[in-house]
């Protein structure tokens, strides 16, 4: 189904994150829109799951089994997905991890590399490949999730804090790098969304609730409520935002 504000027809668009939360919802949303979804996680069970839905649809799809924390398979990643598709127009790098939630004072250095070594490590070299693939083929936009906590700081997630920031400022260096070159790079910033991810962070669906009761949302997001922003961002709708970070969280960061 065409949408007239994220006209993603005939783009070929690389997911990594994509078997649950918010990268399952993006990719099946990017498959309603028109576009052929490379969908990159390690539970590829799942992700052949969700290719089974898009083509389903009369959409087009492939599996790359993918650890971000690993270089050379997000360097396959981005190959397999040129190879198949014969280009790269877009990427929605969404692949991360919470970490070990405690005070610093707690932490080791190994639960520090852990976080850094997904969410920094990971989108670099997301960003490396994708960009190089997509100056061959004259441009593209990527998007990168970053958080709320790339905003504002929030106690006993302190790697998962600092890995955000960093995610922003790889996305804006790299959308100074990619302008003029055709190649746009944002960010989305989500709050609280029920995500497994999120349902670990504050220990049960129940408690992220009740955690947001009085904010001014009063509730926790739905995936596909980063995804729409996600799909405009990485459409030509969005042709002048470049290097821009998003906060998408119901007014949280406004309290």
């Amino acid at each position: 189904m065409q949408n007239i504000l994220a006209d993603l027809s005939g783009k070929t668009i690389l997911v990594t994150g994509a078997s649950s939360g918010i990268g399952a919802a993006t990719a099946l949303a990017l498959g309603k829109a028109g576009a052929k979804v490379a969908l990159a996680a390690r539970r590829l069970e799942a992700l052949e799951g969700l290719v089974a839905q898009i083509q389903a649809a009369g959409g087009e799809a492939i599996a790359i089994k993918t650890d971000v924390t690993v270089e050379a398979d997000i360097e396959n990643a981005v190959a397999t997905t040129v190879t198949h598709f014969g280009r790269l127009d877009g990427a929605f790098n969404n692949a991360g991890v919470l970490g070990k939630v405690a005070p610093i004072h707690e932490l080791t250095t190994a639960d520090f590399a852990e976080v850094m070594q997904a969410n920094v490590y990971g989108v670099f070299w997301s960003l490396k490949y994708e960009m190089e693939a997509m100056l061959k083929s004259g441009g593209g936009s990527i998007v990168n999730t970053a958080s709320i906590v790339a905003q504002i700081g929030f106690a006993n997630f302190s790697p998962y804090v600092a890995s955000k920031h960093a995610v922003l400022g790889l996305t804006r260096s790299a959308a100074l790098e990619g302008f003029q070159q055709g190649i746009r790079v944002n960010a989305v910033n989500p709050g609280p969304i029920i995500t497994p991810m999120a349902e670990t962070g504050f220990g049960s669906l129940e408690n992220l609730e009740a955690t947001l009761k009085g904010s001014p949302a009063g509730r926790p997001g739905q995936p596909d409520e980063i995804a729409k922003p996600v799909l405009f961002l990485l459409s030509s709708a969005s042709s002048y935002i470049n290097g821009q970070g998003f906060a998408i969280d119901g007014g949280y960061t406004v309290q």
